[in-house]
């Protein structure tokens, strides 16, 4: 029996995964500091979506072409932006009343629209304004004649101003506009100004203003000859896709470096301006600049509030979350890493377990005689990267080093070019991007000589090779020396190197050899298993769900009666509730840590197998990026990835259920106990580490 089954848009639900995110922002039981850092990640976010999906919908509604499944990007654009414009409502009505009340609690004013009265303080802020701010200020008044550009992602005051000398008796009074780019403090622009004003402290009480309201106080001095009627902030996000994917290696780094240029100049995928802003005004923006209708958004009096992680940091009250130390293993004291390989499989599980043993690895590889070779792929590393240090001074040794350096990742082109160039200087190979392909499997290999021959040591994670996210991401990595594994790793890194012979694989799943065909293998045993009387069971922790192949697989298991549970972060097509899906739960946690790992569990406890990969279950995944997914054997590392899981699905403070209409749903109490995933994980691997 066929069904018209039911799939949720990629990009609204991704949506509702960021409204999570502003939930934590609003969750008056965090520290002050933790639900300020929370709305600057929800800020954040929003401006990487419009910079990078919302501008593929505008491309997709302007050329009147679909978009991956949608047939009307245009419809689906419009309903972005009204979803986005009731959030950033709700993230005013946070800042300006939650985030300023508690701040006030603690004796400091944050002025948001109210203005400072005191004439020390307004004395204050016009010499500020007048000896630090003024020179960095380019006023632009708009006329017909007037060619000017809206950059990227930084906010401006437009203003509506009358003319003195026209507003009298006789004659109809003349206005005019014009525009202010604030200068902010944000790369590459670090010598601008920070966006927050400290004012002369009165008593006990810290008076902070927005660099944008030092600004409005002060236009005055800016225009002379005007009176200004009202001032509104606006922005511009421009097209962040900088079309590299079929570039061969020959041209790719100096093709990205050419279009890294272009991504500031590139077409408006939307326009941000205040949502009271004076309709005259707005229109002329609109006339002037060529705005659509789909690329307008509403916002409030402040954009850009990832700036919040500027804010006086002593200002902020003490209390802040009780950091957790990343573990360091006791078994790994006093040992080599290849000895504790030859042992035993090692897994880490970060952030509550330290990165530092990767590290370690690397630095004892390139010190070791003994070894010969190290391969490695990079897709996202630290801008100072401890690894990338590793591998040079691994090359300078004698090593033979080999980095597939994927230079298409999006917002680190710029950064991984630079640690290729430094590594190409070191005498390591580097292969670049394969045309069509990302590369974002995270691995790599070492062969070692020893005593019984020729040995190898893989490293395989669901995480990148970042010492800096490694403590904020949670992610799982594997140490093995397993003969098979290391023959298949070995083999992929040759695929790499040249796609026209694939290879054959014993234990990993690689995209493009036989990933999704396991994957649906192993979904089918599980059918299997409940179509004849017995339980089939699927756990999936991913960040994303969109392949309909896939999903609709999941479809079909549920209607055979298999029981899954669905870990997603964010974006998740997939519509829980329906008759096809009634044995599917789907939940969301967002909590100290963003959830990174990826984790597969096929049949009761894993009795199918589980696997741990960096794939998620989208289109770019399953179809224009090589992943690998690994097995997990050792039954103390199984042990602790189902331990892992069972109390990720127990969570019922951070974790959300997703119900049919994207409704983010507190997990049902029942008298339970709280249950708080990330910091009960944290609290067992460290009872286990005694």
């Amino acid at each position: 029996m066929s069904f018209r089954y039911k799939y949720f848009n990629r990009d609204i639900s991704w949506l509702s995964f960021n409204y999570r995110v502003l939930e934590e922002a609003k969750d008056t039981s965090l520290p002050l500091f933790e639900q300020m850092t929370f709305l600057s990640i929800y800020s954040s976010n929003l401006d990487e979506f419009y910079r990078v999906r919302v501008s593929a919908y505008r491309n997709a509604a302007e050329h009147n072409t679909p978009i991956e499944e949608v047939s009307n990007p245009g419809s689906i654009l419009s309903h972005i932006n009204q979803i986005v414009s009731a959030q950033i409502t709700e993230m005013s009505d946070i800042l300006c009343n939650q985030i300023t009340t508690e701040l006030l609690r603690h004796n400091v004013t944050l002025y948001t629209g109210q203005m400072p009265t005191s004439p020390e303080h307004l004395m204050y802020i016009h010499d500020f304004f007048m000896n630090e701010v003024i020179p960095y200020l380019q006023p632009v008044l708009l006329t017909s004649g007037t060619r000017t550009f809206l950059r990227d992602n930084r906010p401006y005051l437009a203003l509506k101003l009358w003319h003195k000398h026209k507003k009298d008796a006789t004659h109809a009074p003349r206005h005019a506009y014009a525009l202010v780019k604030l200068p902010l403090k944000d790369p590459p622009f670090f010598n601008d100004m920070p966006r927050f004003v400290q004012l002369p402290q009165t008593g006990q009480m810290h008076h902070i203003m927005f660099l944008d309201d030092v600004i409005r106080l002060n236009l005055y001095e800016l225009f002379p000859g005007y009176d200004i009627e009202g001032m509104w902030s606006i922005k511009v996000a421009r097209d962040a896709d900088i079309g590299v994917d079929e570039v061969g290696e020959e041209d790719i780094v100096d093709t990205i470096k050419q279009n890294l240029v272009k991504r500031t100049t590139g077409i408006a995928a939307s326009f941000y301006h205040d949502k009271d802003i004076d309709p005259d005004l707005l229109r002329y923006l609109k006339k002037t600049f060529g705005f659509k209708n789909t690329e307008m958004v509403e916002s409030g009096r402040y954009l850009n509030l990832h700036h919040l992680t500027q804010f006086p940091k002593d200002l902020i009250p003490t209390e802040v979350l009780k950091p957790w130390q990343p573990i360091h293993l006791r078994k790994l004291q006093m040992t080599s890493m290849f000895d504790a390989i030859e042992r035993a499989d090692i897994a880490l599980h970060y952030p509550y377990q330290s990165f530092d043993y990767v590290i370690r690895i690397l630095t004892e590889a390139a010190i070791d005689p003994d070894v010969e070779q190290i391969k490695m792929t990079l897709y996202r590393a630290a801008t100072n990267s401890a690894i990338v240090d590793s591998l040079i001074a691994a090359s300078h040794n004698g090593k033979n080093v080999t980095v597939f350096i994927e230079l298409k990742a999006r917002f680190d082109e710029l950064n991984n070019i630079e640690l290729a160039e430094r590594m190409k200087d070191a005498g390591i190979k580097i292969i670049y991007s394969i045309p069509g392909l990302k590369v974002h499997a995270k691995m790599a290999l070492i062969v070692r000589n020893t005593n019984h021959g020729s040995m190898s040591y893989a490293y395989m994670s669901t995480g990148n090779f970042n010492e800096r996210t490694a403590r904020q991401y949670t992610d799982h990595g594997i140490f093995t020396s397993d003969k098979d594994i290391c023959s298949d790793l070995q083999q992929t890194f040759l695929f790499l190197e040249n796609q026209n012979q694939k290879p054959k694989l014993s234990k990993l799943l690689v995209t493009q050899i036989n990933l999704k065909e396991k994957i649906i293998e192993l979904i089918d045993q599980q059918i299997s298993k409940a179509q004849n009387g017995s339980k089939g069971y699927i756990m999936l922790k991913m960040n994303g769900l969109q392949h309909r192949e896939l999903i609709n697989k999941l479809y079909e298991a549920s209607l055979a009666g298999v029981k899954i549970d669905l870990i997603i972060r964010g974006i998740c097509c997939l519509v829980p509730n329906q008759h096809y899906s009634q044995n599917i739960s789907i939940t969301r946690i967002v909590d100290r840590f963003l959830e990174h790992d990826r984790t597969w569990i096929f049949g009761i406890d894993g009795a199918d197998g589980i696997y741990l990969t960096s794939s998620d279950w989208l289109n770019r995944n399953i179809k224009r990026r090589i992943e690998m997914a690994f097995p997990v054997t050792d039954s103390s590392i199984r042990k602790d990835i189902l331990d892992i899981a069972h109390l990720q699905l127990a969570d019922n403070t951070k974790a959300r259920r997703l119900d049919e209409h994207l409704n983010l749903l507190l997990p049902p109490q029942d008298g339970k106990a709280k249950v708080r995933a990330q910091e009960a994980i944290y609290n067992t691997l460290l009872l286990r580490n005694q």
